[in-house]
């Protein structure tokens, strides 16, 4: 026997539970500007090692992993994720202010911005602290943000914060 009601199907799926709204890794794209706002304030924060870039000119694939502030999720202590950040449909990456010859460099990314044709080619580019920037021609806005582990605790403690302009 069951505590299903009467009328309920055997093949339905279950109601939502409030468990099921647990938060989880992440795993979002974007592809329009709109979206890409979401990503970017995802990101923004987020360091990555000049060695953890990598881009496949064949694949057309420009792929960063990147150590986020997960801003998502409200916690006693800031935690940060490191996270996939993906774009697809590149055609040429061009960088200033970055060597990319230094590995170990560490690069803060402020935010993301998509200037072109909705549903066209345009540029992605990439503010980097340090006035830094990765500009990145792309076919069509293809951009993937993707948790690869659990969160941990910020080692700094504590949020980065911008000083007033």
């Amino acid at each position: 026997m069951t505590d299903a009601p009467p009328d309920a199907r055997p093949d339905a799926r279950p109601d939502a539970r409030f468990e099921d709204a647990a938060p989880g890794a992440l795993r979002l794209m974007a592809l329009d500007a709109e979206d890409l706002a979401v990503l970017s304030a995802l990101v923004q924060d987020a360091v990555v090692q000049v060695g953890e870039v990598s881009w496949a000119r064949q694949r057309r694939r420009l792929a960063l992993l990147v150590n986020r502030v997960r801003r998502e999720e409200r916690t006693a202590r800031p935690e940060r994720v490191r996270s996939l950040l993906v774009v697809e449909n590149a055609t040429a990456v061009r960088a200033q202010g970055v060597d990319p010859q230094d590995r170990d460099t560490v690069l803060s990314i402020l935010a993301m911005a998509f200037a072109g044709d909705t549903d066209g080619p345009g540029t992605l580019t990439l503010t980097l602290a340090g006035d830094g920037l990765v500009e990145v021609a792309v076919e069509a806005l293809e951009v993937l943000l993707q948790d690869v582990t659990r969160p941990y605790r910020a080692v700094s403690g504590r949020l980065p914060r911008h000083p007033e302009d």
